[in-house]
This record gives structure tokens, sequence and C-alpha cells, in this order.
């Protein structure tokens, strides 16, 4: 067993009824190349799933499309039976093909087979939450989510899903699928080069609703930016360092869930997401920002 930190960085947040850790793990790198197949190192991966749980990770991130199947695989065989405390958030709307491609599956019957796929690799009888997966491969896309959402709210309504969300959406999506059901987090692209999101993360905190970047480093080499490295050697801190805490620190509904398939570099992330920022750093990193929206303090 690993030591135990004495608080993982940016404490915890409430979905709904469950606690969970800020700082979160995300499951898609454990499957293999192109999040496709097995790992290539399965103890690997089994032991870097042991070590959020032992870091006191409780809110780890997956899908039953990323393998397929691989990723709840292994959180079972790791996990299983899970701690009350560890709370598991999946997605659906999305499935794979043989070329590796995400072709959508949010008909109704596709939603219906996805959730009860991921009870049956997870080993649960009810999710905790499910994140509706809109757009495509290129971000989210126009259009009304309704007959989805109400596939899932109906599910919900008969005791599989305990919470619901959306994933790769529009902030008129969000709307769309608040008017139809309560939502606990949304989960879009977001990161320090990438603030096309900034008012409604500002809005979601308001309301109390959870905002969950993925590929929170993605889009663009932390060696790219001059003042994200500027920073971090000012820190004596490496540029993921600095990334993962600026996320952290943008606004207190900000949940993170940065990947990987090594324990060593999960506790790295986990270290360095706790470093302080001064309103001098930030100021810095927000000038990083395509939307040029500053940061509210």
């Amino acid at each position: 067993m690993s030591t135990l930190p004495a608080a993982l960085p940016g404490g915890t947040w409430t979905l709904g009824d469950l606690n969970v850790t800020r700082f979160g793990y995300g499951a898609m790198q454990l499957a293999g190349p192109g999040v496709m197949g097995p790992p290539a190192d399965r103890d690997g991966a089994l032991a870097v799933l042991r070590e959020a749980a032992d870091l006191g990770i409780t809110h780890i991130d997956t899908s039953n499309a990323y393998g397929p199947r691989i990723t709840n695989q292994l959180i079972r065989e790791a996990l299983h039976p899970y701690p009350e405390s560890l709370h598991i958030v999946t997605k659906v709307g999305a499935t794979r093909d043989q070329q590796g491609g995400w072709p959508p599956a949010r008909d109704p019957e596709s939603l219906r087979r996805s959730v009860n796929d991921n009870l049956e690799s997870l080993g649960l009888e009810v999710l905790d939450v499910v994140n509706l997966r809109l757009g495509n491969a290129q971000g989210p896309q126009p259009g009304s989510l309704a007959e989805p959402f109400e596939t899932l709210a109906r599910l919900q309504q008969q005791g599989l899903i305990r919470h619901l969300g959306v994933s790769n959406a529009t902030a008129e999506q969000v709307a769309e699928a608040q008017a139809i059901a309560p939502i606990v987090c949304v989960q879009n692209m977001y990161n320090l080069a990438y603030r096309h999101d900034d008012k409604l993360i500002d809005e979601l905190a308001e309301q109390g609703t959870a905002y969950v970047p993925f590929f929170p480093l993605g889009g663009f080499s932390p060696l790219q930016s001059s003042a994200l490295s500027a920073v971090a050697a000012r820190l004596d801190a490496t540029p993921m360092s600095v990334a993962l805490a600026w996320l952290l620190q943008r606004s207190p509904n900000i949940l993170l869930i940065p990947g990987t398939s090594s324990a060593a570099h999960l506790r790295q992330n986990a270290d360095g997401a706790g470093l302080s920022l001064s309103g001098d750093d930030l100021a810095e990193l927000d000038k990083i920002g395509a939307s040029g929206v500053s940061r509210k303090s």
C-alpha cells in the first residue's frame, strides 16, 4: 500500500448526493493503442487503479466504449467490491468500429444496451453518474439532445442510474438537458489554451454543477507556451503540474480526471496539482487562453 497524502489537492465536490475528490482519475488510457484492445501491461494497468484508490481518489471516469469494455473490466478486477466512498462515472452515446472510430449510438435501444453493458462489465446494480456523449471527434455539434436524454432520464427513473450529465455539449444543449432532468456535471474539452467554455463554467459554478475538463492538457504542448514554461521554471515545477493546478484554481466546480497508465505518473500528477499559484502567476497564465476572458477572483 502507498503512503496516503494528507489530502488530495482541491478537496471535494458533491455530485448530487455523491461526495467525490476534485482530483480524480480518467481510465481511458488503460486500454490498448487507440483506446482499442487490452493494455500491453495488464498488471501495470491494475496497479495504477489500485494506486488511485490508495491515494484516496474517489472519482474514476470510464466508458464501456474504451477497449471496448476493457477499462471497465480492469476497474472491476482491480477494485471490486468497491469501497462505499468510490464513485464511478461513465459515458454512453458512442460505440466503436473496427477502424477505431467513435460512431454515435444515441438511439433509445443503443442507450439502454450501453447502460446495461456498463452495469455488467463494472459489476454494479446502479451507475453513479452517466454522461450522454454528444457531438463527434471534432467537438460539440448543434442539435437537440431531447430524445437520447429523455431515454436516460427514464432509465434513471427505473433505478439504473443515480445521476445524469452531458459530455461534448454546447451551452444550449446543457440548458436543454437541464430542462428535461437535473444534471450534476458537464464534461467538455477545456484547458489553458482552449478557453471556449469560460462563461459556461462560471454559470455552472453559480448553479452548483460540476465541470469536468477532458484532455486537460490536450490541444497544445506545454513546450509551445512560453508563459506556461516561464511560470513552471519560476516555481521549479513541471508545465503539467502548473496546468493542472491552474484548472483546480480556475473555479471550485472544476473536477480533474487526468489519465495515465503509470502509477508513478498518477502520483506525480496528484502532487503537482496541489501547486499554489499566485495572482501574478494566474494573470500570466490567463494570457495563454484564446478567449481573452479574464479569470474571476
